[in-house]
């Protein structure tokens, strides 16, 4: 899946531990039961008393006891856990005997003292006896009987959550069993597509791998009228909170098929995921209304019960009834319409490869369409009519590098069709359900006179979704803590395929800001590892973050550079071909890879230390003549709460030095020191090389002045991505106090010579992140002097860039990001000319170039008439690039009720989409009139957000990023952590809560760092 696209700037085991629970007779011992992970093969061996008892999930189980009687905002898992325990223990201690006082009393007449040896005999028989007494009363009855004492349940006994019906449900884990599996699914869907309800009848083929006296699956929001198994009625527990439902049985049902049935009703989801209700309206105003599918990760189970987790892999036929005006779409070919004779067809769908429940998908709605077909497989793409001439580009580029993929895996697309659809009202860039992949319209729409900026852009969410046919579909990771197979490998191809497929979209630059972007949200102690562990609902939606894409894709690209490209290709087609329509976890691609490697080193090895352990190395060079000591450490931004970091990487290394500029060295850096040996004198030596590592490289003074003089005399020494990359480097060596600023002061003095895009664009990105924070702090004189500053260096090519149209994609995002920081520093002139081509362009005697139509829009809309003219350009435009670029500017305005207005229009859905907040939300933020009251309007309304968009979700990780970045003072950190604490299970355990309230105190150190020096050296 692809998250929906933004700008780069603001973006063990718990356990209930009491055994002295008594089972009561109707509830299952699940510690004598199937394991919580599902496997994918029958053959695989299970464990019975292999049960996993994950974090959070627990809590949910104490609950369960009485959940009425318990504040979900005050009462802890583990306190109530102790609390259980207690009382248990203190009932325990109840039956003994309270201990009572002995008083001697010396009776009349009585006999004498005894002896010292007599009393002391006398006690130790007392003690022998009491202390047999007390062993005999406290041990079980069962200890004297021939049979003995059932062994004690090691594990713990299982405390069971209370169903919708009052009953105990029997299961206590939000993974399912695997004791059953699916095996084929025959699904009915009436849609009703004016009352905005659907029915739907599902007939599951199950195996039963294990003998159970329970079924487990997933169904949530709708009402099931009849349930069966085998022919016969069975009554439904349902547990809400895990979207889990249950059929249990007196006797243990044997090994072997069966079937189950469900009969239902729900309404269409109003949330853009499960099975979901859309609308828009056409050029004559008529409103128009369909039905889609979002089920990634975990919405399948809103449109029919189901075993919703990857592992499931099943078959699948589907069939929809529908009115005659809407066509029906679905993952495989319609193979048969029956005419019902009431005014309804049924579209039955041909029986699909083995896949999972989250990649099903569904459409019924009125578009058109274009086709070609490419080897064996139909290609079409669809949108709504009106659009239909932009569908075009979308269908060339698919066929061209579905081909590609064809040849590159050396594994034909295994479909008779692929269907691309515009969705127009859909959260998600797009959605790779296998055979139907759904888009945003404006991530696969563009017109004939699109810019080869905007096709920049569709051409990349396309590649994407292709590749997914293979990662991600064909093979599948066994659980969402690998997301990372898919996700990552996903965003490696599209560059690497763009690249070889159209060379001239430029997606080299674009590949080395996506690393920098994945270095940034790594240095954080609040990031997670690549592969990680992942339990609740929340903790799944958290897993689709820059950590699963971008860092995913770097390591991968760090990977390919380490073997040969042959190697690489010969590896990823072993593992293909081994795991089809299989389900794999990372070590399953480092045996693949390792099969065919010839390197000499280990690739599991060495990857593992890349997926298993969260950040990055920093690598400090220090250089003594010919005599290079290479150190590195865990690059941590806030390593306040790190007391010891032990982390190591296995790091190919890479270097060139200036004796042979392009000769590219590589030294396996294992251990935390290591000593490397150069043949000959060198001035300068550039770690890194092309910036294919995903590492952070600090050198000595010598080291830097060397660089740094280098880049004076002739800055093409180095590749444009080395010079990029000594750039961002040097920034973030700054923000850990590795380096002064008045260092990256004189790093950047060599850019006013600079020409190439990507070391520009590094820079002026990270001159504008610090001129946000003075800019946001309200330090006025400071902002004013970096503005200055930043004109001074990048005045003169501000100044000399064309404002008529351009062919070449590096240039085009060159002068974006130049005339774009002009206008908003007023550089003289660009606003002028921004306002020229904008009364041209309203007078129909222009065409703004693609890539200044923001810019432009952005300046026009701070006039009356300028907002006005937009608002309409938005609502009333048929081209979806116009019209993003067109609300990205109304985003901008300065004017505060304005701000307010959009914010709650958005939200609301009444003019603007909901799913365009998050990015109305970021676009406001990034300026200083609207980011507090974006701030304020999103604490305000969060229980209303959460209702749109799921906590954990990439919507919720951008609004909480996007408002919480650019704070840097005690008052917005206090501000932010009581608002944070206040959600409670509304959204405070997320884990960008916590990188929000780090990079808070980040920003914070930072400016007291360099405040000063700002001030001396600006």
């Amino acid at each position: 899946m692809d998250e929906f696209g933004s700008d780069r700037s603001p973006l063990p085991r718990n356990m209930i531990e009491n055994s002295m629970f008594e089972e009561e007779p109707d509830v299952v011992d699940l510690a004598n039961d199937s394991p919580s992970y599902p496997i994918d093969s029958p053959s695989y061996p299970i464990d019975s008393d292999d049960v996993v008892y994950e974090p959070r999930s627990s809590r949910l189980l104490v609950r369960g006891l009485g959940e009425n009687d318990l504040d979900e905002d005050e009462e802890d898992y583990e306190s109530s856990a102790r609390l259980l325990g207690m009382s248990f223990m203190n009932r325990s201690s109840n039956q003994r005997s309270p201990g009572s006082s002995y008083t001697r009393q010396q009776t009349p007449g009585s006999c004498s003292m005894p002896s010292a040896r007599t009393m002391v005999v006398g006690i130790l028989i007392l003690v022998l006896v009491a202390s047999m007494a007390m062993v005999i009363y406290f041990l079980p009855g069962c200890t004297f009987t021939r049979s003995g004492c059932k062994k004690a349940n090691s594990t713990m006994e299982k405390i069971y959550p209370i169903s919708t019906s009052g009953e105990l449900f029997p299961w206590t884990e939000l993974r399912l069993p695997a004791s059953v599996h699916p095996v084929h699914y025959n699904i009915s869907l009436h849609p009703n597509l004016t009352s905005m309800t659907f029915q739907g009848d599902v007939s599951i083929s199950v195996e039963v791998l294990q003998e159970t006296k329970k079924i487990v699956l997933h169904s949530s929001n709708m009402s099931i009228t009849k349930a069966t198994f085998d022919g016969k009625d069975v009554k439904i527990l349902e547990y809400k909170p895990w979207q889990q439902i249950a059929i249990k049985f007196k006797e243990d049902l044997q090994k072997g098929k069966h079937v189950l049935n469900f009969i239902y009703k729900a309404n269409l989801s109003t949330s853009y995921d499960g099975f979901y209700n859309s609308s828009y309206e056409d050029t004559t105003g008529i409103k128009r209304v369909l039905a889609a599918t979002q089920f990634e990760p975990l919405a399948a189970r809103k449109a029919f019960p189901c075993f919703d987790e990857p592992a499931f892999k099943s078959t699948f036929l589907i069939r929809i009834t529908r009115e005659p005006k809407y066509t029906s779409l679905s993952n495989m070919p319609k193979a048969k319409t029956t005419d019902l004779k009431n005014g309804l067809l049924v579209d039955e769908f041909e029986k699909s490869v083995k896949m999972s429940s989250y990649l099903v998908a569904f459409v019924v709605a009125e578009f058109s369409s274009v086709s070609k077909n490419v080897s064996n497989s139909t290609v079409s793409v669809y949108a709504v009519p009106d659009k239909k001439e932009q569908m075009h580009y979308a269908l060339d580029t698919a066929c061209r590098l579905l081909e590609f993929y064809n040849k590159f895996f050396d594994s034909d697309y295994p479909l008779s069709k692929l269907d691309l659809v515009a969705i127009p009202d859909f959260l998600a860039g797009a959605m790779e359900n296998w055979g139907l992949i759904t888009f945003r319209e404006t991530t696969l729409l563009v017109g004939n006179h699109s810019s080869p900026i905007d096709k920049q852009l569709v051409t990349s969410v396309i590649a994407h979704e292709l590749a997914h046919q293979w990662f991600g579909n064909l093979v599948t990771m066994r659980w969402w803590n690998d997301l990372w197979l898919n996700e990552g490998f996903a965003t490696y191809m599209q560059f690497m395929s763009i690249e070889s497929v159209f060379p001239d979209l430029n997606m080299d630059t674009e590949f080395l800001s996506v690393r920098f972007k994945a270095l940034a949200k790594d240095v954080l102690n609040s990031s997670h590892p690549v592969s990680a562990i992942v339990n609740t609902p929340e903790q799944v939606e958290e897993m689709f973050d820059s950590v699963s894409y971008e860092k995913g894709a770097s390591i991968l690209l760090m990977l390919s550079s380490a073997l040969t490209k042959e190697e690489f290709q010969k590896g990823l087609i072993e593992y293909l071909q081994t795991y089809k329509f299989a389900n794999t976890e990372s070590e399953d691609l480092w045996n693949s890879l390792r099969q065919v490697s010839k390197q000499p080193f280990n690739v599991a090895q060495m990857m593992n230390t890349w997926t298993i352990q969260k950040g990055f190395p920093l690598v400090t060079v220090k250089r003594n003549g010919t005599q290079v000591t290479l150190t590195q450490e865990h690059f941590l931004l806030n390593p306040d709460n790190v007391t010891d970091d032990s982390s190591l990487w296995h790091i190919p290394l890479t270097y060139v030095n200036d004796s042979c500029l392009g000769c590219k060295q590589v030294f396996h850096l294992k251990n935390k020191t290591a000593t490397l040996k150069l043949p000959d004198q060198v001035k300068w030596l550039k770690f890194n090389y092309m910036s294919d590592g995903f590492y952070i490289v600090h050198y000595d003074e010598e080291g830097w002045r060397a660089l740094i003089e280098a880049l004076k005399a002739d800055f093409n020494v180095l590749t444009h991505k080395d010079r990029a990359s000594l750039i961002n480097n040097v920034f973030a060596l700054s923000r850990l106090g590795k380096v002064s600023f008045k260092q990256v002061l004189n790093l950047m003095d060599y850019i006013k010579k600079e020409t190439e895009t990507a070391p520009l664009t590094e820079a002026l990105f990270q001159l504008g992140q610090i001129f946000g924070l003075l800019d946001k702090r309200s330090e006025l004189n400071l902002a004013s002097r970096m503005s200055s500053y930043i004109i001074d260096h990048f005045g003169f090519l501000m100044e000399n860039q064309s404002w008529e149209q351009e062919s070449s994609v590096s240039k085009m995002t060159l002068r974006s990001a130049l005339l774009d920081m002009a206008c908003s520093l007023d550089v003289a002139n660009c606003s002028q000319n921004a306002k020229r081509l904008f009364d041209k362009w309203l007078n129909k005697s222009f065409e703004i170039p693609s890539d200044l139509m923001t810019t432009v829009f952005k300046v026009a809309v701070q006039t009356e008439d300028g907002w006005g003219v937009l608002l309409d350009t938005y609502k009333y435009s048929i081209y979806d690039p116009e019209k993003r670029k067109a609300l990205k500017a109304l985003a901008s305005t300065q004017d505060v009720r304005k701000i307010i207005w959009i914010l709650q229009n958005t939200l609301d859905g009444s003019m603007i989409p909901t799913p365009e907040f998050p990015f109305v939300v970021h676009t406001i933020c990034r300026n200083f009139a609207g980011y507090l009251y974006a701030w304020d309007f999103v604490k305000e309304n969060w229980d209303k957000i959460i209702q749109k968009f799921p906590i954990g979700s990439f919507a919720i990780q951008s609004l909480i990023t996007s408002t919480t970045s650019q704070f840097s003072t005690k008052t917005h950190l206090m501000e932010a952590q009581n608002f944070f604490s206040s959600l409670g299970v509304r959204g405070s355990q997320m884990r960008v809560v916590q990188e929000s309230i780090e990079t808070i105190k980040m920003n914070m150190r930072w400016i007291e760092k360099n405040l000063e020096t700002l001030q001396k050296w600006l």
